[in-house]
Order: C-alpha cells, then sequence, then structure tokens
C-alpha cells in the first residue's frame, strides 16, 4: 500500500454497521481436524507448538504480554500528543477488548503463524470505529492479476466472508514477518521449530508413558525348562500372561518385584532411560525452541545455559532484541493503516523511555547526548526520538 492511496475514490467504504462483519460466523465454528503426526498447518502447529508444548507456550506468552505492554507514543512531524483520537481507539479498539488484551491477541496471531489481520469497523467518514483481530487460521488471500491482494476471504465451517481491498481506506490491514519462499504469508517461529518441538513433544511423551507403565518390564522371559523342553504348555502360557496382565502391568503395579519359577528367565531388552539420555535431548530441544522465538533461555529456567552474564542482562537483551523490534514494526503499520483513514500521517512508537528493562541504556544515552556541548537543542531531540519544538 502506497501513500497514494489517500487519492483512491472515497466510494468503495465498508458496510455502515459498527459491528465486526465476522462476528456473525463465528459462532458456527467447529474444527476437528485428522490427527497427523507433526503436521506443519497452522492449526496443527498451535495444537502442537503452543496448546500441547509448555516451552512454546510460554515463549509465546512472554513475547505478546511484554510487547502488549509497551506505551505507545503518537506524534508526527511537529509534535507529540498526549491527546489524539488515534490514542483513545488503541486504547479501547473494541467493546470486548482493551489495549492490552487486543496487542496480545494481535501479537501472538504473528508469533503463531507469521500473521496478523486486523479488521476496520467504520460507521462515518474519519477513523473506525472498532478494530478487530482476526484468527489468522481462517484469512486466506486472493490476490489480483498482477500479485497484489484484491481481497481477503475469512470462512469459518464452510460460510465465507469476503473483504474487498480495492477500495480506499483498506478494511484489513495485514501484518507478516518476513517469509524468504512465500509472496503473501508470513513465516511463523513455530514453523522453523517445528523438528525441536516434535523432539520434546516425543520425550515428553515417552517420559509419561514410562510413568504409566513403570512395571512392565523391558525385555523378554526366556523358558529353559526343567527337562531341557524350552516350549510352555498352553496352560503355563496362559497362567504366565494372565500373571504379567495383572500384577507387573501399569502404574499401580511400579516396582512390583517378578517371582520367575519352573526355568523362567529374564533378559532385559533394549535402552534404559540414562542409556537414551532423553532428559538432556528435551533441554536442547527446549533450547532450541526458545532460540527460535528469541527468548534467551534463561527467562524459561532452562539449565545449562551460560550466554548471559546474569537474569539482567538476558532481560535486556530480551527487550531489545525481540520485542521492541517486533513491536516497532507493528506499531509503524497499524500508524501508516489508521493514517490513511484518519486522512493525516500520524506515527506510532514504543516510549522507550518508560520501559523498566532499558532504563539504563535511556539514562546513558540522554546523559550522553545532553552532555554533547556540540549539538543544538533541535539535533538532540532528534537523536532523542523528540519531535521538534514549536516555534514562538
Amino acid at each position: 500500500m502506497g501513500w497514494n492511496i489517500f487519492r483512491k475514490s472515497e466510494g468503495a467504504r465498508p458496510p455502515e454497521v459498527k459491528a465486526s462483519a465476522t462476528g456473525r460466523i463465528v459462532a458456527m465454528a467447529s474444527g476437528s481436524g485428522r490427527v497427523v503426526w507433526s503436521p506443519r498447518d497452522t492449526a496443527s502447529l498451535t495444537r502442537q507448538g503452543f496448546t500441547g508444548n509448555p516451552i512454546g507456550f510460554r515463549c509465546v506468552k512472554l513475547i505478546a504480554e511484554a510487547a502488549a505492554a509497551l506505551p505507545l507514543v503518537c506524534q508526527d512531524a511537529e509534535r507529540r500528543y498526549d491527546i489524539h483520537p488515534m490514542l483513545d481507539l488503541i486504547a479501547r479498539p473494541n467493546a470486548a477488548q482493551g489495549k492490552g488484551e487486543f496487542f496480545e491477541a494481535l501479537f501472538g496471531q504473528m508469533l503463531l503463524s507469521g500473521n496478523g489481520y486486523l479488521e476496520a469497523v467504520a460507521m462515518e467518514p474519519g477513523l473506525p470505529r472498532e478494530l478487530h483481530v482476526l484468527r489468522s487460521d481462517r484469512m486466506s488471500i486472493v490476490p489480483g492479476a498482477d500479485g497484489w491482494p484484491v481481497a481477503y476471504d475469512y470462512t469459518v465451517a464452510g460460510r465465507k466472508h469476503r473483504f474487498d481491498m480495492t477500495g480506499s481506506p483498506d478494511p484489513i490491514c495485514h501484518l507478516k514477518s518476513f517469509h524468504p519462499q512465500d509472496d503473501h504469508y508470513g513465516l511463523s517461529p513455530l514453523q522453523a521449530a517445528a523438528v525441536a518441538l516434535d523432539v520434546h513433544n516425543s520425550a515428553s511423551a515417552w517420559s509419561k508413558a514410562l510413568l504409566d507403565n513403570a512395571a512392565r518390564p523391558s525385555g523378554a522371559i526366556v523358558y529353559k525348562g526343567t527337562d531341557g523342553q524350552g516350549t510352555l504348555s498352553p496352560d503355563q502360557y496362559d497362567r504366565l500372561v494372565f500373571e504379567m496382565e495383572t500384577h507387573h502391568q501399569g502404574a499401580r503395579n511400579a516396582g512390583r518385584p517378578m517371582l520367575l519359577e519352573g526355568g523362567l528367565d529374564w533378559k532385559p531388552m533394549g535402552f534404559s532411560p540414562s542409556d537414551m539420555e532423553f532428559h538432556e535431548t528435551k533441554i536442547a530441544a527446549a533450547r532450541e525452541i526458545a532460540v527460535a522465538f528469541g527468548v534467551p533461555p534463561m527467562l524459561l529456567g532452562i539449565p545449562g545455559d551460560a550466554t548471559y552474564a546474569n537474569y539482567a542482562e538476558a532481560h535486556r537483551a530480551f527487550y531489545r532484541l525481540t520485542v521492541l523490534p517486533l513491536a516497532t514494526k507493528v506499531a509503524a503499520d497499524i500508524a501508516w493503516w489508521l493514517s490513511v483513514w484518519a486522512g493525516e500521517r500520524v506515527n506510532l512508537k514504543p516510549d522507550l523511555d518508560q520501559i523498566p528493562a532499558l532504563a539504563m541504556e535511556r539514562d546513558q544515552q540522554w546523559k550522553r547526548v545532553g552532555e554533547a556541548s556540540f549539538l543544538s537543542d533541535a539535533e538532540k531531540r532528534a537523536l532523542l526520538g523528540l519531535p521538534p519544538l514549536a516555534e514562538d
């Protein structure tokens, strides 16, 4: 979308109804996909990597909540606004969500799918009356002849609503992460961490199965016989199977010793947990998941990480390298989109001076800039990200 979108015709506007266009079909949603191990679609990755994995869940929550809590600055080329209609809209995007919940949902969708979609609900010219976060797994792009989207289809349980993108302003704001092999959709951290998620989930499933079947021996019972015959009679075989099933399987029988008689001998088979090193494998997989999301493993309680000198440094790196780039990109894109609706250019960006994790860095920068006697006041304000002073 270019800035020349201001010059588009005002004839194509969303319906003059103050309600989400997708609200009437969301209630009819019903989703139950086929069970496939390690699928790569968005819905399955979300189940495997977020709702079914503690590391992925915590990574998404940490980033989304931290980014949603950042205070935003609204300013244009001349001044910074303490009160502005765009700030009011951001503070209460819709009747069901405040700023924190709204942005947490948006950042969560981007982290889980690589894509975030905002719907604008308007009743009159100017800024939208409401903003809604739409689920990215239900949205599909309709490309035009030139490759740019001409519409977005939102599908729930076979019902579809189409958002027309040929008019001005756009009813949908599509936010996406970089994907080197897709022109329309972003790449999710879950996709990059899919292999590590499989390993971590498999290790957890193995541990659970081991606990549930702790008394079930991993090996074979060999019958040598007392008379040199190595074959059990049918009655002996049935009795042995019954004893194994009733007294030596399941968590209830964990630790119960096995009594072998009549020429029976136990031969262990397979690897022990220490041989397989499942614990270390699980930790390594957890670290890979954290790396894919950009969360320092120390913040997740993952042992064995010595990259950061201390927790405070890890916390600062988390904000500087992960939270701020994501929040800055999203705020800038939303500001550009809403500026088209408002008819005036306004910027939104995180207020770095109100982030506790970066307080030490900002203090040092303010001091360094303030003591630079060779800079004018206007140059100092520009370096600190402040608009110029109003002329008398």
